[in-house]
């Protein structure tokens, strides 16, 4: 299934407006397992920055800009550079940023494979991008020249373990726009080690709580708007039913350590 333009669609509804468009990325807040997995570890990660002010951070692959909202709204005084290579997401983010005032994020149209600011960034952040890219190599190697000695790089992305919910060699990954299922732990660890990180730490998320969650909130949703986008009329309804489970399945997926799971959490230090 194409995602693309499912993102444009909800983009297209929901980003005309400011507050439409803070409500999005509060439902994404919600409904996505990722999300919560991701701010769990950059609240981790700002706990050794207490007293820190001048933390520069590298959004790489904003999207739609959600993860570098929450950069601005939870920690004003860091300062956030979002780069994409789609230009219209980046000129609707510069667009809304501004109008809420939040001037500590910087929003750069780029290409990851050519993006490099060496010894510029405390932390890169790259959520859901690294599936998308096939010489992962180089990109890996890009963030390891932009990072500060000491900095972090933090990656959530499919493992192979039935990510992109590709579970046998004959299943097709659920997201077309996928240039690879996912990586396993050994893989991504290597890759990481030969771009010159010394040290690594990757733990599976989507565990058997998070895969039924990852159903529930976003596989069976984005197949209805994919049948109809009247369907979207039928979400409110759907998600009243669902997200009590949801909520509490996403809750035992941050607090488990899992044997095995869908999805990776990457931290790796210069």
């Amino acid at each position: 299934m194409q995602y693309d333009p499912i993102k444009k669609l909800l983009g297209n509804i929901f980003n005309k407006r400011p507050l439409t468009r803070k409500l999005f990325y509060g439902m994404l807040d919600i409904l996505l397992l990722r999300t919560w997995h991701i701010h769990r570890a950059i609240r981790q990660f700002a706990r050794h920055y207490e007293k820190a002010e001048n933390i520069q951070v590298l959004d790489a692959g904003s999207g739609l800009g959600q993860y570098s909202w929450y950069l601005a709204r939870k920690f004003p005084k860091w300062h956030v550079t979002a780069l994409d290579i789609k230009k219209d997401e980046i000129d609707s983010c510069r667009h809304f940023f501004q109008k809420a005032g939040k001037k500590n994020v910087a929003f750069v149209h780029g290409d990851l494979l050519h993006f490099i600011e060496p010894d510029t960034y405390d932390l890169v952040l790259s959520v859901d991008v690294m599936e998308h890219i096939e010489n992962d190599r180089r990109v890996f190697s890009n963030f390891f020249n932009s990072l500060k000695k000491g900095g972090m790089l933090l990656i959530s992305t499919p493992s192979d373990r039935g990510g992109s919910d590709v579970r046998d060699s004959d299943d097709d990954s659920f997201i077309e726009e996928h240039v690879r299922d996912g990586y396993s732990i050994q893989e991504i660890e290597e890759k990481l080690q030969q771009a010159g990180f010394n040290e690594t730490s990757v733990a599976y998320t989507y565990g058997r709580p998070g895969s039924i969650a990852w159903r529930l909130s976003m596989k069976y949703p984005l197949i209805m708007l994919s049948w109809s986008k009247a369907l979207l009329l039928l979400l409110p309804l759907y998600y009243l039913l669902t997200m009590p489970v949801v909520l509490i399945l996403h809750l035992l997926d941050v607090r488990s350590k899992h044997p095995t799971g869908t999805g990776l959490m990457v931290k790796a230090w210069k």
